[in-house]
C-alpha cells in the first residue's frame, strides 16, 4: 500500500487546473505543532497558504511564467497526532516516496520540527539552505529532542553539516553557536544581509549543487512584514531582502521546499501572503528553467 494512502486526508485545497497535465509541482500539508513554546497555532499555518494562494497573483512576467493554469497537484494533509516521533516518522515515508516522482516538492508547516522528516528523504547530495531566525540547534527543548528548536541539530547528526547553509539568524543561544563552530556550518548571517551581501553570497553557495531543499522559517522576517508566527523576533530581514536572496535561486534547480511556522492566528494576512507568494515564485522558477 502507499504511503499516501494511508497518512494522507486527499482534501486538496489550491485551486489548479482541471486538465489531465502533468503536474508542475506537488503540495502536501502536516498540520502539527506539539513542541511549539510560544505561540501554538502553526498547525493551521497549511490552509491559510493555501487561502492565500488562491487569491493572490500567480503571472510571474519576468520569468515568463503565468500559473494561472498550471496543475498544481495538493495532497491535502496528513493525518493528525500529537507525537513528534510518528509524525517525523510519517512524514519521511511519504516524502521518500513522493521525491522518487521527481516533480518539486512543497511541504506545508506546521512548526519546523517537520523538516526532520523531509530533507533527510532527498538524496544525500542535495544541498539545503534553511531562513530562520533561529539555529535551532539545541540539544534539546522543554526536556525533549525532537523539538523546532533542535530540528536541524538532529539533522546535522545523522547526515553531517556539509552541505547546509544558515541564513538570517539573528536570536541564539551560546550551546547553539558553539554547536555551530565546531560542525563548521556554513551561514549568511542577518548583518551581511542588512549590508547587501546576502545574493552574492548566496548565489555562491548553491552554484555548487546540482540541485536544492530551501526551508523557508517564516520568523527569519522582521515582525513588521511577517507577525503572525509562532515565534516572532524583533529587528529582522524585510520583504524585499528575502526576496532579493530568493531571486539567487533563479539559476538553480530546487527540488524541495517548506515553508512552515506560519501561524494564522496572529496573522493580518501579510505572513500568509508572503508564504504563498514563496511558492508562486519557486514554482515559478523552476518552471523558467525548462
Amino acid at each position: 500500500m502507499s504511503f499516501l494512502d494511508l497518512y494522507m486526508n486527499k482534501n486538496p485545497l489550491i485551486t489548479s487546473s482541471d486538465d489531465d497535465s502533468e503536474p508542475v509541482a506537488t503540495v502536501f500539508g502536516v498540520p502539527f505543532d506539539s513542541t511549539h513554546s510560544y505561540k501554538p497555532g502553526c498547525r493551521f499555518g497549511a490552509d491559510a497558504i493555501r487561502d492565500s494562494f488562491n487569491n493572490i497573483e500567480v503571472f510571474h512576467p519576468d520569468l515568463g511564467v503565468d500559473l494561472e493554469t498550471a496543475n498544481i497537484e495538493d495532497l491535502g494533509n496528513t493525518r493528525h497526532t500529537v507525537v513528534a516521533s510518528e509524525m517525523i516518522d510519517m512524514v519521511k515515508k511519504i516524502t521518500k516516496e513522493l521525491v522518487a516522482k521527481q516533480k518539486q516538492l512543497f511541504i506545508l508547516g506546521g512548526e519546523h520540527s517537520i523538516t526532520y522528516g523531509t530533507f533527510p528523504s532527498f538524496p544525500k547530495e542535495t544541498g539545503y539552505v534553511v531562513f530562520d531566525a533561529h539555529y535551532d540547534l539545541r540539544d534539546e527543548f522543554a526536556d525533549i529532542k525532537l523539538s523546532h528548536a533542535s530540528y536541524l541539530r538532529r539533522i546535522v547528526e545523522d547526515i553531517g553539516a556539509e552541505n547546509i547553509l544558515h541564513v538570517g539568524a539573528r536570536a541564539f543561544v551560546a550551546e547553539e553557536l558553539s554547536f555551530l563552530k565546531e560542525n563548521n556550518i556554513k551561514t549568511i548571517t542577518d548583518k551581511e544581509i542588512r549590508d547587501g551581501m546576502g545574493p552574492q553570497l548566496l548565489r555562491d553557495h548553491v552554484s555548487s549543487f546540482d540541485s536544492i531543499y530551501s526551508s523557508f522559517d517564516l520568523d527569519v522576517l522582521d515582525p513588521a512584514f511577517a507577525p503572525g508566527v509562532g515565534n516572532p523576533e524583533s529587528v529582522g530581514i524585510t520583504s524585499r531582502e528575502l526576496f532579493d536572496l530568493i531571486d539567487s535561486f533563479k539559476d538553480t534547480k530546487v527540488t524541495g521546499v517548506d515553508i512552515v511556522e506560519l501561524n494564522p492566528y496572529h496573522d493580518n494576512g501579510a505572513t500568509a501572503s508572503l508564504a504563498a507568494k514563496i511558492m508562486s515564485t519557486m514554482i515559478a522558477m523552476n518552471l523558467s528553467q525548462n
